[in-house]
């Protein structure tokens, strides 16, 4: 039940301090897993004293236990160890300090440490943390690297040696952290956010040199994998050797197999780059000069051609032609005129012989009646018979040069 206090009506310390640890004890004895940070056993004594650490979180405990016990641990306890406990909650009255009171240690075997990793490994896969698509490009000439090692590293070396041989220009933010044991996790994710919070920093190096399975476990937390997963600056991870498979990196936007590899992954080699532009602008100054000798060939085989090597050569003869042209066309045109004007002068014969008027010119006459005559009604009519005209009969008579009129004298013949 809860204690019924008031400012009026406190309650002792000693009741206080009795309720929790009565509420601590009925806790019961619990298997409690865990980091060791700390062992301590004093000569001649009989109680031993070890801290314990949650990997994860920044959460140590007390743990006592019988200096006996110790002994039964295999292998032998070590900083950075991880066990599994079965204790006792307790709560000292004396300091007011809570510990666990151990009856049993056991060392966690590489197997069960194995096992729990690629459990986050399948977890943290089903959420898409290590999918490719989330992964983003490194800069390709970066200003800043940040780079997360351990203090006075021979990974630290590899990297920053490395990196300025390459690009001599490149800076690097160094947060030197503990790589390994109780509090890797807690500082490495310390130094990620930091640097992540840099505007400066375009990439990040997670560098540690090799190790055993236990060393490199806290690169294998899940605080830590999300934390690499939840900054915004790119991510290189460079965890021990290549056959080293921590679970930074699946998540990392890019791996290293080696330090001195994540140095040739972040920064690009100015000796090679400039190699690399020398050649490309020799390959593109003899494209160019092959393309100009080209075009000057071409050139020269059109200049040596007759049209353009005399352009007036091909007018010449074209005038010529048309010369010619012009020369048969006047021909077949007086030809042709000259052919029509003897048709005409053909036709104007024919005609001129079909003509009464050519009859004429040779001393004949025309004689017709010149109008009414002997009660007839009818007009002019050409006399073809001495019986159509009488004494007195006017005639009109035409002759070659023109006509006259005359009248008739004297009947004619019967």
């Amino acid at each position: 039940m809860a204690l019924q206090t008031s400012a009026e009506q406190p309650a002792p310390l000693r009741t206080i301090a009795t309720a929790v640890a009565s509420w601590i004890g009925r806790l019961g004895a619990v298997w409690v897993e865990g980091q060791v940070t700390q062992v301590s056993r004093r000569p001649g004594a009989s109680t031993a004293f070890l801290t314990l650490r949650d990997p994860v979180a920044e959460v140590s405990v007390t743990v006592t236990c019988p200096t006996a016990l110790l002994g039964t641990v295999s292998p032998p306890l070590a900083d950075g160890a991880r066990v599994v406990v079965h204790a006792k909650p307790n709560f000292y009255l004396a300091r007011g300090t809570f510990s666990l009171a151990a009856s049993e240690i056991r060392a966690v075997g590489l197997g069960d440490l194995l096992a729990r990793v690629e459990r986050t490994r399948v977890a943290l896969a089903a959420e898409g943390l290590f999918a490719v698509e989330r992964k983003r490009e490194l800069p390709f000439l970066p200003t800043v690297v940040g780079l997360v090692t351990g203090r006075a590293s021979a990974a630290e070396r590899d990297v920053v040696e490395n990196a300025r041989r390459r690009l001599p220009a490149v800076r690097f933010r160094v947060e030197e952290v503990v790589v390994q044991g109780p509090s890797a996790v807690t500082e490495v994710v310390a130094a990620l956010q930091r640097l992540d919070r840099d505007p400066e920093v375009d990439v990040i190096v997670v560098a540690r040199g090799g190790g055993s399975v236990e060393d490199l476990l806290p690169f294998s937390e899940e605080e830590l994998l999300r934390a690499v997963a939840a900054v915004a600056t790119p991510v290189v991870a460079a965890i021990g050797h290549e056959q080293d498979a921590p679970l930074i990196d699946l998540v990392a936007d890019a791996r290293a197999s080696t330090p001195t590899d994540a140095a040739r992954r972040i920064v690009p080699d100015v000796g090679e780059e400039l190699r690399r532009i020398a050649s490309a602008r020799d390959r593109l100054r003899s494209r160019l000069v092959a393309r100009i000798d080209a075009e000057a060939q071409r050139l020269t085989q059109l200049r040596s051609r007759p049209v353009l090597a005399d352009p007036d050569a091909g007018l010449v003869e074209r005038k010529r032609s048309v010369e010619q042209d012009r020369a048969r066309t006047r021909r077949s045109v007086v030809h042709l005129l000259a052919r029509a004007v003897d048709d005409l002068e053909h036709a104007r014969a024919r005609v001129r012989s079909l003509s009464p008027a050519a009859t004429l010119e040779r001393g004949y006459a025309i004689v017709a009646t010149a109008g009414k005559d002997q009660g007839r009604e009818e007009g002019e009519v050409i006399v073809r018979n001495p019986d159509q005209v009488g004494v007195g009969s006017m005639l009109r008579i035409r002759v070659a040069d023109g006509e006259f009129a005359a009248v008739v004298s004297v009947p004619g013949p019967t």
